[in-house]
């Protein structure tokens, strides 16, 4: 049972005014592009100086990642509640998925979901907020390493597992950015699936050979190598000379 105090009245009031300068600003966003709005019409949305916006915000900047920060918030606590007995991989695993199913939830406290996801895409096509973006990725990977050393029991200044780990999550997560920004589906379902098939590829990828195999299981179709190659050379290459046994025995022996 939840037995927090509800905020005062005062704190609500102030959480409101942030939120609505949150959304008015992603919208202005998303509709005109970062760098063609300005601080005055997006506290003219809201109605309030811009006194009032930066006594929540340092710049727009800030106020264009503060529902990325509360997503990337709600993922770390998900990685958190992950089961003890999961190994590392899977628990990133499960805990972005779920992440997925439950953020509209955590989301809508402050802006509409689609708004949320429209956000997005506008970070990974605006390299400005795409270099802030990476930077910030880094000190989320940071703390997620931190999470899984702590889940394993491990020193993660003298055991590199940890940091490989998540770098190896994150590649695949921006892999991942990338592709859904690209493609005409911009839903969370569509980011949810393409998520997992990506997490679900991680593995086999790296664990199984990458080889391309004939049908015999012999040769290395790429490169021309193994046992069942057609090298030119052994028994059964054509040499360009006569190996047969059958000789002319018709010949003349007058």
């Amino acid at each position: 049972m939840d037995t927090a105090p509800r905020p005062g009245l005062r704190e609500r009031k102030k959480q409101r005014t942030r939120d609505a300068l949150v959304r008015a600003a992603l919208e202005l966003f998303t509709a005109n592009g970062y760098e063609e709005t300005t601080v005055d019409e997006i506290v003219e949305a809201v109605d309030v100086s811009q006194r009032t916006f930066f006594r929540y915000f340092a710049g727009k900047e800030e106020a264009a990642f503060a529902v990325q920060e509360l997503a990337e918030s709600h993922f770390l606590d998900a990685v958190r509640r992950r089961p003890p007995h999961e190994p590392p991989l899977d628990a990133l695993r499960q805990a972005v998925i779920a992440n997925w199913d439950t953020i509209e939830e955590a989301i809508e406290t402050v802006v509409p979901i689609e708004l949320h996801m429209r956000t997005f895409r506008l970070i990974e096509s605006t390299p400005a907020l795409l270099a802030v973006h990476l930077c910030r990725q880094e000190g989320l990977e940071e703390e997620l390493a931190r999470v899984i050393a702590e889940r394993e029991g491990v020193d993660m200044d003298a055991d590199p597992r940890p940091r490989v780990a998540v770098a190896l999550f994150g590649g695949v997560m921006r892999l991942t950015a990338r592709s859904w920004g690209a493609g005409e589906d911009f839903s969370v379902a569509a980011m949810r699936e393409l998520t997992a098939s990506y997490l679900d590829q991680m593995k086999p990828a790296l664990a199984e050979n990458w080889h391309t195999r004939d049908e015999r299981g012999g040769a290395d179709a790429t490169t021309g190598t193994g046992p069942d190659a057609n090298t030119g050379t052994g028994p059964d290459a054509d040499t360009g000379t006569n190996t047969s046994t059958d000789t002319d025995t018709d010949a003349d022996a007058e």
